[in-house]
């Protein structure tokens, strides 16, 4: 990456000549994107940055780095805690691909430390009432009444049956990657039949989950990756949050592995004064497993590809039969009335 030609960019946009690039490192996590530390010094001071970009090899369902960089600009108006948005730059000849610039946070965002850490994130009881507060705040970042501002626009009009729509961009993407699960077809189908209606769409993250937020000693830091955001039922987001997959080992653990479902439903009904149906979060907790299903199929299809060789990548594409039998199990005569 040319340091040089980055720091001109940052120099005109940040309209700081004094700016100076210390040091450009990989960061850790984001299996989807690539994130770089960026450290700056401005006159005596330090501050570090985040550069996000495409990496090597990427999936459908993911938006664009503009896309997404407009939608973290918008919660952060809204007041939900995430990384500020400094800038976006579209000219691939500075780093080599577009990328967004955000200012760094600090935390803890490793999914299974977090669960498994009881040193981070403060009481988890109130880590979990802290989330559900930020999760109804994203709910009430726009008001579908109201016309989408023009750097918006790419959202278009919300879906007039999410969960349906959900399902026939699972059977794209499996139908993009040339593979046959008869298990997460037959979830689907079983999704499909179940299909819940949706009378107040609003934005939605869809990837809210114990991994893609950050925590420190005492709490809650921010709310990250938002490449999967839109327009869809607030409720599927209760349900990817609470989904068993997405708990790190820690099954007791309702909320994310790492607190009571009561406390999580507790923070957002108080922020959103929305009632939750049991129901309808149990059904978007199996659609949650279809859908990672899907993606860790996508993901081990990078590796495969050859385009990306990782290593992770490849035992990602792994977990599938787990999720399958869960699947399988959820949606099995008699487990639901």
């Amino acid at each position: 990456m040319d340091s040089d030609r980055l720091r001109d960019w940052m120099t005109s946009h940040l309209g700081r000549p004094d700016i100076a690039i210390e040091e450009i490192r990989p960061l850790g996590g984001g299996s989807i994107q690539e994130n770089r530390l960026v450290r700056c010094r401005l006159g005596d001071g330090v501050r570090n940055y985040v550069l996000r970009m495409d990496a090597a090899a990427t999936i459908a369902s993911s938006r664009s780095r503009a896309e997404e960089f407009r939608i973290l600009e918008a919660v952060w108006r809204a007041g939900v805690r995430v990384p500020e948005p400094v800038g976006f730059c579209t000219d691939p000849g500075v780093v080599g691909a577009p990328f967004a610039l955000m200012g760094l946070v600090e935390g803890v965002g490793l999914g299974p430390r977090i669960a498994k850490d009881l040193s981070l994130g403060g009481d988890r009881e109130r880590l979990a009432e802290d989330l559900g507060r930020e999760l109804a705040k994203i709910h009430d970042t726009l008001d579908v009444r109201e016309p989408l501002p023009p750097a918006l626009a790419f959202l278009g009009a919300p879906e007039a049956d999410p969960a349906r729509a959900e399902i026939a961009r699972l059977r794209a993407s499996l139908d993009g990657i040339g593979v046959r699960r008869p298990a997460i077809e037959w979830g689907l189908r079983w999704g499909e039949v179940r299909a819940p209606d949706c009378p107040e769409p609003t934005l939605v993250h869809r990837d809210f989950r114990t991994g893609n937020y950050m925590v420190d000693g005492s709490g809650l830091t921010a709310v990250l990756d938002w490449e999967f955001a839109g327009w869809g039922d607030p409720t599927q987001d209760l349900g990817w949050f609470c989904a068993a997959c997405w708990r790190f080992g820690r099954p007791d653990l309702e909320a994310g592995g790492i607190g009571s479902r009561t406390a999580f439903y507790r923070g957002y009904t108080a922020a959103s004064g929305r009632r939750i149906d049991p129901d309808r979060v149990a059904y978007w907790e199996v659609l949650a497993h279809l859908r990672w299903a899907v993606i860790a199929l996508e993901q081990g299809a990078r590796h495969v590809s050859g385009r990306e060789f990782s290593l992770e990548l490849a035992l990602t594409g792994r977990m599938v039969p787990d999720l399958e039998r869960t699947i399988l199990q959820a949606t099995a005569p008699g487990a639901w009335s």
